[in-house]
């Protein structure tokens, strides 16, 4: 049975669980859970990571920990009863742990390692403090150790700063406001700005000495130098080395190492030397001899100079090697530090080239004990001290110093008898008051231990030796009296024995016999002259000499007047002993009482370290002869100890005042001193009014503080002695005190006063007094005291009073004083602290006081909150409410909208004033209850201050708000400030429903609350769902989801509104859609409705709600494009609102914007999701034409489509697709104009005219397609850029633009252009975005990309889709399914612009252009049996299902993609796949010659190929199979309708016949000899052929209508309207330039459909075949069917990647096809295989066979037609014979490309023209593929033309080029009657055509997409524009344009205007401008 725990209540698991039993709970090691039940072994319970999920686990998995509960029941929490550095530690390192591991996923190694070994540190310290064995003291170090490193991780991880005292974390319930803001600012302070340290350190360690010449042990001695009072700073340190240049002593590091300490700042500087001098021991002469002598001297050897200035930028840890200089004159050796310095080194010589000093340096900040704790391995391996001469900046008490230094600086010695100078040698004793030498008190210096002597180095022959040479003698105090120092003087042989003999000494006390010390200075002391053996033991005989010539009595001129002398400087640091006799004199008064006076009056001219170092002793001596002498020194030892007093306030001497204190404490004695100092002090005060000079007076009044101490402690010893007698004698004197100070205090003067400035020295000090006067005094006398005096204060005084400023530290000083934390005192005081500060704050002045004030009261406040009355703390937060309040949040707003500061220190300042502030107003709020806020409210008497107050406030907590507010890790701050805002808004919002609603109505009031709620909810601090799971539950624990609180609110006060809700619509519909848009679910819920509400209100306001849906929508994509919003808001918001509306009048209206919106939200969310990824793809951009399409189709939005077009603009120009990026810019520059009207400054455009912005757009554009390789579309926008500037006569540009427009055509003749593949892509599943789901698109490859590349691009794309294997429709489950389906395959463009393509003698690279640009349709075909399959023939059921595609929108457009918009699905019989699988072949094939021919291929190899691949199929039964299945009788009776058709493919196998008889003459001509075998095969097989076919001789018909090769380029014939038929012969060659006719199908031109067939396997295989399998026509369909199609020559495969473009327009029902690759062999469409069908349209009807008449030319014509219209072919020569004189002459400016033409100029008013042509168009004359510079006229004219035709002669003498579609009528045969030439009535054209004309009539009513780039009429370009460069099409041919003069004066617009001469008789439909004209403002 399970039983609730009672204490076991918490535990940690100790082994991870599976939970694989039923109901358990899965657990991992180290998870802490709470435990709700137990059975027998088993514990019931959840983890506290997920407290949802319960479950059961074993007892034994648990290790239970203690607990206190809070809440006990069904909501119980249970806190761990531990330490709660350990409760922080295990949270913190949960979380980190996290967070670790993400930081490997981001690659951040170097913070993933050091976190790494933080956290195992702190896991290390954690077991440490769980163990329990540590001391307190080094638990408190290992718990700051821990919260430092803590603090260290949370800051690198962004994490929260956390509060803490004491290494707890702070409850922030639990103090108040202002305690909370102060801990976070201490602890953000000393993350920040480490306090610079005061003191500083120099470490030396000395490594080594490299030099070249060494062998002799050295001596290093290192010191601190100041170069500018050219003094040493420090004692010296001292390193022997061996003769290899290192350390003696190497395992001592104490002897390598030293720390020169107690650097002040002020010895940091550039000046400030580290000098190093080296001394050698050794021989004399550094290059003498060996033997010559054994005794070593100390000579000098080197010396090196740093500045400390260099440590400073280096780096510390380097190691420095340091010049060493050797001085060769020895003279100057005392100096040569100074020179070096001076850079006077020239005449010193490096000691060797490589001798360097090898020292580390490094420079340590703060105090020494602080060194010990982070430098613990420096102290514990060992490290000399090195003192500073003299004490540091800083004397602590209690240090003990002794230091005597003597500086041995130079000599004067006589020769002595000799020749030459004397090499002179000091030895030093110290000797005792015996007479004997005193051990190891001689120090060369730190580092080696002293000795019993010291010698000095000895300067060669030198009888003035200068060796400035410092000793240390550290000699203790008590034996220092009649010590004395004996220097001895030896000359120093440099003969073979090296002798030093004794010539004289010289020797000095140590303390006078008035027991004074040796005072500092130099000395010269007199050199008495000894011998060698002369005995010196005995220091009596010589120490009652003379030792100093100053010393020296008069009379002694013999002593006087000698030669020689000897200097010393000495210096004594010494805290017990001194060198003023004047302090000696006063310590000892009782022995010389006359002498009290003058002692006590020179006491200030004491040094003050002197009188420190004796403080007891004078303060004894003082009070002492106060006791004895009061009357007679009373005044003078009051002065004195004044004195004493303010000597301690000095920097220097401030750490003595603890000794001073514990004096008065411990021994003080002066028990009736009281009454004494009382006295002087009151009649100092008293005289300060009248007196002139104050600064004496001041000096007292500094010195209050322990005045009052003495006066207080003698009372109290006093009252102790006598048992408390005349205390109110004692209370009477304090009384009037204090009546003479307040006296002083209240008289107003002057600024300058001194008075004014006594005062102000007063109440600096004041405040020190009270902790005394608490001593005697109760709490409530005291403050009596303290409020009198204040009180006394003059109010009025001036701003820039400084005593303005005393009294408020004055007032500081107090409210942090003890006497201001008792509750009976404070309710005293806090009137007067409240009036000074009320006054200062209102004024703006000293605010940085008024803050700390305040903090300080305020946190008192909470702090007494459980220990006082609830009604003392109320009664107090009402009197700070009603002084404070207003002023605090006015102060606020002043200072946060003051400007900042320049300065950075001023900066912080404001911002630390701000803080405080605000934390004083969140405290004083907190403190607020219920009855205060009633209270404040009736303290507004009128509605306008109700109303400022409210404003007031609200404005306040949207500054508290904001940002910048705090550090953005202090959320625990902004949460607690955050939570004192909802609660103050709560009690506010009622006072604003009372007052302020109805009638009352105020709007700026309502607009504050409402702005500050919305702003209030979208606050980073507050959005959980970013924070962490244990924060987020923290948070939730404490303070609950505020903005849940804040937005019921909001939706209450909404409500209360009423009809006063139409004032905030539509303002607040963006606010209320961001609070909406936050992620938390009952939010939303709450809020969503007010716009049901806004939309019910507007309704009724103005019968619609436009203005919702403007808001809603142009905030709903500045909002979601910042990351607001998901799916769930998106279903939320629509079924919310939808339901509430269900039941409005205005439902439908209603309905449709929540879809319009939802819609929005939609393509907003898929549009964010694409563009969080990193490259850009087709998603992204597919995403952005969505959007872009949306805000102009459906929500008419201009100026974010605009911006959505810039958008799509930078993402094309990123992907690098140019010529898509010109045409997203072209949707811009259609919107614009040719004015001059002015566009405001919009995205990165300036403020410039229409104009100006429109040609900045054309030359953008040009510059991209010609990028693009689209140079067609840039040579239209230059034209019309060329107009504008004609128009201007800016001439110079138009130069450039037509020299621009020049190279984009030799860009289009001269470069190459890869023909892109185009790809049918379906996405299918619910897992797609919007703007993809369940769709199917056409894209544009890029280029060199086949099938399988875009496949896995697409793959790549979207990682999860699935790729289908099949091409057919998927079913309903596909759609539906929650996945990802990819359905993709290959597609044939079917081109648009076929009069292009079917004209001859037009390039390949400008048929390119056409065959892949401007496509709306793409197909692709599917083979498949209908009926019985023939195995002997498969041919005869062999269908092609053919699907024809139409896109929204033609390709290349503003997207690689479109959407397909219809499906067309036919199916083409076996006949008519025969058919047309030969009709590409032979179309190959003319290619394959006519290149051959015009040497345009590099080999003949393709020729050969492809003849021996049709040859060959032909022979092995591929064209029989076709006669077989289609020329037998049964097929022709069983197939009446197909008799047409069958005589097409015979006609089709006899020109193939034809064709292939000419191509292997061409072929025997260029042959190479090896390849001669195979062409004498490939002509047997072809007689084979011919025979197998039943041909003996061509047919009349064939050689009726011969074709010429002219020029070497074979071409569609154009023909004579009288037929000419030619002889029998026609395969002989006729003319000089033609060497072959023969008949061929004039339905297309030989180039536009070669391609088709030559490029087909390429495109759709990706790769060229072997000759056998591509050129070898089988009878299987597979193969016999294929090689029409897939035989393709290498050098086209190659070179052009696209398949069979050159289709002409057709009917739906058949169409031209496009292997799908993706799929196997047996599922591959047999558009590879099978080749395009003709459109029945265009195909001749059908006829006898061996109709002579009928040319085998244009199928679109009927036969009569065709004989009418039909010119006799002839060759170039026989051309010469026309009589066409106007053809001829005109024929040169004919050969120009045909794309895109120049317009021609007429007289003729222009009318609209056609894009395109629904009927195939007649063809006119080209030039070859040749230069053609001939100027004899091809042979061809236009179909349905007479030679002699006004109209064609019109048209040509006017420039016009025949090829332009709009140069000739229709097809129909009609004409356009021009000018003044008469209308010239052709051939009608039989109704079997129209059915092309449906085609037009849905091309025309098509709704335009908005990329149609340039569908405008424009009386500059009537030429063949491709569909979305051109206007809408039209039916009636157009006029001729006007001339250049009538253009300028006509509008550039064309009005489209109806033909009554249209064949279908539909009306033309302008295309209407894509969006309402706002771009004004743009």
């Amino acid at each position: 049975m399970w039983i609730p725990t009672e204490h076991e209540k918490y535990g940690v698991v100790l082994a991870s669980f599976r939970g694989t039993v039923q109901h358990g709970l899965p657990l991992e090691i180290g998870d802490t859970v709470q435990l709700l039940e137990k059975c027998e072994g088993w514990y019931r319970g959840f983890v506290h990571k997920n407290p949802n999920a319960k479950g059961i686990f074993p007892c034994t998995y648990i290790h239970l920990k203690n607990a206190h509960i809070k809440n006990k029941g069904q909501f119980e929490t249970v806190i761990p009863t531990e330490d709660s550095v350990i409760t922080e530690m295990t949270t913190t390192l949960r979380d980190w742990g996290a967070m670790w591991k993400r930081l490997y996923v981001k690659n951040e190694g170097d913070l993933f390692h050091r976190l790494w070994h933080v956290m195992n540190e702190i896991l290390d310290l954690r077991r440490q403090v769980l163990v329990g064995h540590l001391t307190n003291d080094r638990m408190k170090d290992v718990k700051q150790h821990i919260t430092a490193r803590l603090d260290w991780g949370n800051e690198q991880l962004s994490l929260d700063l956390v509060p803490r005292r004491e290494f707890s974390m702070v409850d922030p319930d639990e103090i108040s406001v202002t305690e909370l803001f102060k801990l976070m600012e201490h602890r953000h302070r000393k993350k920040e700005t480490p306090v610079p340290a005061s003191t500083h350190h120099l470490f030396v360690h000395m490594k080594s000495l490299m030099s070249s010449n060494l062998g002799e042990e050295l001596e290093v001695f290192f010191h601190i130098y100041d170069g500018r009072e050219n003094r040493p700073l420090s004692e010296r340190f001292f390193v022997r080395l061996n003769k290899n240049g290192v350390p003696k002593s190497p395992e001592k590091t104490e002897r390598q190492c030293t720390l020169f300490v107690d650097l002040g700042s002020s010895d940091l500087r550039k000046d400030v030397y580290i000098v190093v001098h080296i001394m050698r021991i050794g021989r004399m002469g550094a290059g003498e001899k060996k033997n010559l002598c054994s005794i070593q001297y100390r000579r000098p050897f080197g010396c090196a100079v740093v500045s400390i200035a260099d440590l400073l930028t280096a780096d510390s840890k380097d190691d420095h090697l340091l010049k060493v200089y050797a001085c060769t004159t020895e003279s100057e050796w005392y100096q040569i530090h100074e020179n070096i310095i001076r850079k006077v080194n020239s005449r010193y010589n490096l000691s060797g080239s490589n001798t360097g000093l090898a020292v580390s340096l490094q420079l340590l900040h703060g105090d020494i004990e602080q060194l010990r704790r982070e430098y613990m391995v420096l102290f514990t391996r060992g490290v000399s001290i090195t003192k500073k001469l003299g004490f540091s900046d800083i004397i602590m008490p209690g240090e003990m110093r002794n230091d005597l230094y003597v500086t041995l600086e130079k000599g004067e010695f006589e020769k002595g008898g000799k020749s030459v100078a004397r090499n002179v040698e000091i030895t030093v004793y110290v000797l005792d008051i015996d007479g004997q030498v005193m051990k190891s008190y001689v120090a060369a210096g730190s580092g080696e231990p002293g000795g019993d002597e010291y010698h000095s180095f000895v300067l060669y022959h030198n009888n003035s030796p200068r060796w400035a040479e410092q000793i240390k003698l550290p000699i203790p105090v008590d034996m220092f009296r009649g010590a004395h120092v004996r220097f001895e003087f030896r000359h120093c042989s440099t003969k073979d024995k090296g002798e030093k003999k004794l010539f004289g000494y010289s020797f000095i006390h140590l303390m006078q016999e008035d027991g004074r010390t040796l005072p500092d200075g130099t000395h010269e002391l007199i050199i008495h002259k000894c011998e060698e053996n002369a005995n010196l033991q005995d220091s009596s005989r010589y120490l009652k000499l003379p030792f100093s010539k100053a010393n020296l009595p008069g009379n002694n001129q013999a002593v006087k007047g000698t030669k020689e002398s000897f200097w010393i400087t000495s210096f004594l640091c010494s805290t017990k002993l001194t060198q003023n006799g004047d302090m000696l004199d006063l310590l000892k008064w009782r022995a010389h009482p006359e002498k009290i006076n003058d002692s006590l009056s020179k006491l200030k001219e004491i040094d003050g370290s002197e009188i420190v170092k004796f403080l007891q002793d004078t303060l004894d001596t003082l009070f002492g002869i106060l006791d004895e002498s009061s009357q007679r020194y009373g005044l003078k030892v009051f002065d004195c100890l004044v004195h004493i007093i303010n000597l301690l306030q000095d920097s220097k001497f401030q750490h003595f005042k603890p000794v001073m204190d514990t004096y008065i404490e411990s021994h003080f004695a002066g028990a009736l001193s009281y009454r004494d100092l009382i006295k002087v002090l009151k009649w100092y005060v008293d005289r300060i009014v009248d007196a002139e000079h104050q600064d004496h007076i001041q000096q007292v009044l500094k010195a209050t503080e322990y005045i009052f101490k003495y006066i207080i402690q003698s009372r109290r010893l006093f009252a102790l002695a006598t048992g408390g007698q005349s205390e109110e004698e004692f209370r009477c004197c304090i009384h009037e005190l204090f009546m003479s100070i307040r006296f002083f205090l209240s008289q107003e003067n002057k600024i300058t006063s001194p008075v004014t400035q006594t005062q102000a020295v007063f109440l600096r000090t004041f405040p020190a007094v009270y902790g005394e006067l608490l001593k005697i005094f109760t709490v409530r006398e005291v403050a009596g005291f303290v409020r009198e005096t204040l009180g006394s204060l003059p109010a009025t005084a001036h701003a820039e009073c400084p005593l303005e400023t005393v009294k408020l530290h004055c007032i500081t000083k107090t409210v942090e004083s003890q006497l201001y934390t008792n509750p009976e005192s404070r309710c005293i005081l806090l009137p007067v602290v409240l009036r000074l500060l009320q006054a200062h704050m209102q004024e703006q002045r000293d605010l940085v006081m008024c803050a700390r004030i305040l903090t300080s009261m305020l946190s008192l406040i909470r702090k007494d909150d459980s220990v006082t009355t609830e009604l003392v703390v109320s009664e107090e937060v009402d009197l700070i409410v009603d002084s404070l309040l207003v002023v605090l949040m006015r102060t606020i707003l002043e200072i946060t909208n003051r400007p900042q500061p320049a300065g950075t220190n001023m900066r912080l300042q404001f911002q630390d004033i701000t803080g405080e502030f605000v934390a004083c107003l969140l405290a004083l709020l907190r403190q607020m209850s219920d009855k205060h806020y009633q209270q404040l409210l009736q303290t507004f008497t009128s509605k306008d201050d109700l109303r400022d107050f409210l404003l007031q406030i609200f404005t306040v907590f949207r500054i508290l708000i904001r940002p910048e507010m705090f550090p953005k890790d202090w959320t625990v701050m902004r949460l607690v400030t955050n939570n004192v805002i909802i609660t103050t808004v709560l009690y506010l919002s009622d006072a604003l429903r009372k007052n302020f609603l109805n009638e009352k109505f105020d709007y700026k009031v309502w607009d504050s609350y409402f702005y500050l709620s919305v702003i209030f909810i979208n606050q980073p601090c507050l959005q959980l769902e970013s924070f962490s799971p244990s924060k987020r539950k923290r948070v939730l624990e404490k303070y609950g989801d505020m903005r849940v609180m804040m937005g019921c609110e909001i939706f209450s006060m909404w409500q209360n509104l009423g009809e006063h809700k139409l004032n905030f619509i539509p303002a607040m519909i963006g606010p209320f859609l961001e609070v909406t848009l936050v992620p938390q679910p009952d939010l939303r819920n709450v809020m969503i409705p007010i716009f049901h509400d806004m939309m019910d209100w507007e309704q009724r306001r103005s019968g619609n709600f436009k203005q919702v849906e403007a808001k809603l929508i142009d905030k709903l994509d500045s909002l979601m494009s910042e990351g607001k919003g998901d799916e769930t808001y998106r279903e939320l918001f629509n079924s919310i609102l939808l339901k509430k509306i269900e039941r409005e009048t205005w439902r439908e209206s209603g309905i449709s914007l929540i879809a319009t919106v939802t819609r929005l939200m939609e393509r907003l969310l898929d549009y964010r999701d694409c563009m969080k990824l990193g490259e850009v793809d087709g998603k992204k951009i597919g995403c952005t034409v969505s959007l872009l399409n949306f805000y102009k189709t459906e929500l008419n939005k201009e100026e974010m489509y605009i911006r959505y077009i810039h958008k799509l603009y930078e993402l094309h120009l990123k992907a690098q697709n140019y010529t898509e990026a010109s045409y997203t810019l072209l949707l811009y520059d259609e919107l614009l104009e040719w004015s001059d009207r002015p566009l405001r400054e919009f995205l990165n455009y300036p403020m410039q005219s229409e104009w100006q912005r429109k040609e900045y757009l054309h030359l953008t554009i040009v510059q991209n397609f010609d990028r693009g390789k689209c140079w067609e579309n840039g040579i239209i926008l230059c034209r019309e850029l060329a107009d504008q500037y004609e128009s201007y006569y800016d001439y110079r540009n138009l130069s450039k633009m037509r020299m621009m427009e020049a190279s984009l055509y030799d860009k289009i003749m001269d470069q190459q252009r890869l023909e892109p593949e185009f790809f049918r892509v379906g996405f299918y599943g619910k897992k797609f975005p919007f703007f993809l789901r369940n769709k199917e698109f056409v894209c544009r490859g890029h280029d060199y990309e086949r099938l399988e590349a875009f496949q896995q691009r697409m793959l790549n794309e979207f990682p999860h889709a699935i790729a289908m294997q099949h091409v057919n429709q998927p079913d309903q489950t596909i759609y539906q399914a929650e996945a990802q389906y990819l359905q993709i395959y290959a597609v044939s463009p079917i081109p648009e612009s076929q009069d292009v393509l079917q004209r001859d003698g037009v390039p390949d690279n400008i048929k390119s252009f056409y065959k892949v640009n401007h496509i709306w349709r793409f197909r692709y075909d599917r083979p498949f049996h209908k009926g019985t399959k023939d195995k002997e023939n498969e041919f005869k059921s062999l269908w092609v299902e053919r699907t024809t595609l139409t896109l929204v929108q033609s390709l290349p457009g503003i997207s690689r993609w479109f959407e397909v918009e219809k499906r067309e699905l036919v199916e083409v019989s076996p006949l008519e796949n025969a058919i047309e699988v030969i009709e590409n072949k032979n179309l190959q094939l003319r290619t394959l010659i006519a290149q051959c021919q015009s040497r345009q291929m590099q080999n003949i190899n393709p020729l050969t190929m492809c003849l021996n691949g049709v040859i060959d199929a032909a022979v092995n039964g591929g064209l029989a199979r076709y006669q077989e299945a289609f020329f037998v009788k049964d097929y022709i009776v069983n197939h009446p309708e197909d008799g047409e058709k069958i005589g097409r493919l015979r006609e089709l196998m006899f020109e193939q016949a034809h064709i292939l008889e000419y191509g292997l003459a061409v072929h025997e001509k260029f042959v190479p000899q090896d390849m001669r075998p195979l062409h004498k095969k490939l002509v047997d097989q072809f007689h084979v052929m011919k025979s197998s076919l039943g041909i003996q001789e061509f047919p009349a018909y064939v050689r009726a209508s011969p074709v010429h090769f002219t020029n070497g380029s074979p071409r569609s014939s154009c023909r004579n309207s009288v037929p000419n038929i030619i002889s029998p012969d026609g395969a002989r060659v006729v003319a000089r330039r033609s060497p072959l006719t023969y008949p061929a199908v004039n339905r297309y031109s030989s180039s536009s459909l070669s391609s088709q067939a030559s490029n087909e396997v390429s495109n759709i295989t990706g790769q060229s075949e072997s000759s056998d399998e591509v050129f070898n026509m089988q009878p299987s369909p597979s193969t016999s069917s294929l090689s029409s199609n897939h035989s393709a020559s290498p050098n086209v495969t190659s070179s052009a990647p696209s398949s069979a473009r050159g289709s002409p327009q057709l009917q739906d029902k058949h169409k031209h096809s496009r292997e799908n690759s993706c799929l196997s062999s047996r599922e591959r469409p047999v558009s590879a295989i099978y080749p395009n069908p003709l459109d029945p349209a265009q195909r001749a009807t059908p006829h006898q066979i061996g109709d002579t008449t009928l040319p085998r030319s244009d199928p679109n014509l009927s036969a009569p037609d065709k004989v009418r219209t039909t010119f006799s072919s002839r060759s170039l020569d026989s051309v010469k014979e026309v009589n066409n004189t106007q053809f001829s002459d005109t024929v040169g400016k004919l050969l120009c490309p045909p794309v895109p033409p120049r317009p021609p100029y007429s007289g003729s008013s222009a009318k609209t023209m056609r894009s395109q042509s629904p009927l195939p168009t007649s063809r006119s004359p080209q030039k070859s593929s040749l230069p053609p510079f001939t100027p004899s006229p091809t042979e061809c004219q236009s179909a349905g033309l007479v030679s002699n035709s006004p109209v064609l002669s019109g048209s040509y003498s006017s420039g016009i080029s025949s090829m332009s579609r709009c140069s000739v009528s229709e097809a129909s045969g009609t004409e356009a009657t021009t000018g003044d030439h008469p209308a010239h009535q052709g051939p009608t054209m039989p109704n079997s055509v129209s059915s092309g004309s449906d085609e037009l009539i849905r091309r025309e009513n098509k709704t335009p997409p908005p990329y149609s780039v340039y569908e405008r009429s424009n009386p500059r370009r009537p030429v063949p524009l491709p569909h979305s460069l051109s206007i809408p099409p039209s039916v009636d041919p157009p006029a001729l344009p006007p001339k250049p003069h009538q253009l300028r004066t006509s509008s550039m617009k064309l009005v489209p205007t109806s033909d009554p001469r249209r064949a279908d008789g539909v009306p033309h439909v302008p295309r209407p401008r894509p969006l309402p004209r706002k771009v004004s403002q743009l």
